[in-house]
């Protein structure tokens, strides 16, 4: 078992430190650990008013509404399950020592990029590439 990092409270990752260091890793482990968590809580508050909600209105109008409202938290919801999933992906990262590195070009992703979207796998450049691509080949 690694022995427990110490991370102050204002600790952000700096471009003047050995890249994903363990002080970095820590720090990446618990952001992503913060949002899984809350990602959790609010999916469990959506079920719990879809529960409550799931009772029969007798007005067409307010039932109509309702269920644009169900089928809108259930996209929300849908969306959230694959956002966890993508931040179990960046935790296994992590813990193979593989975090932090573009899975296409090797290369090291920005801090600030890391830090504005923990769960990002490509460097900004290679993301921009695979988008294009992307595009291209939806347009056919």
């Amino acid at each position: 078992m690694k022995p427990q990092i110490f991370l102050p409270d204002d600790y952000r990752p700096a471009e003047d430190e050995p890249f994903m260091n363990d002080r970095q890793l820590e720090y990446f482990r618990r952001k992503l650990e913060a949002w899984k968590s809350e990602l959790l809580e609010q999916s469990a508050e959506t079920l719990e008013g879809l529960q409550d909600s799931a009772r029969s209105v007798p007005d067409l109008a307010d039932r109509a509404s309702e269920e644009t409202d169900r089928a809108l938290e259930l996209r929300t919801r849908d969306r959230q399950r694959k956002l966890v999933g993508k931040i179990d992906s960046a935790l296994r990262r992590i813990a193979n020592g593989e975090y932090g590195y573009c899975e296409v070009t090797g290369e090291p992703i920005s801090l600030k990029r890391l830090d504005a979207r923990p769960i990002a796998t490509m460097t900004v450049a290679a993301q921009e590439k695979h988008e294009r691509r992307e595009r291209v080949h939806r347009d056919d």
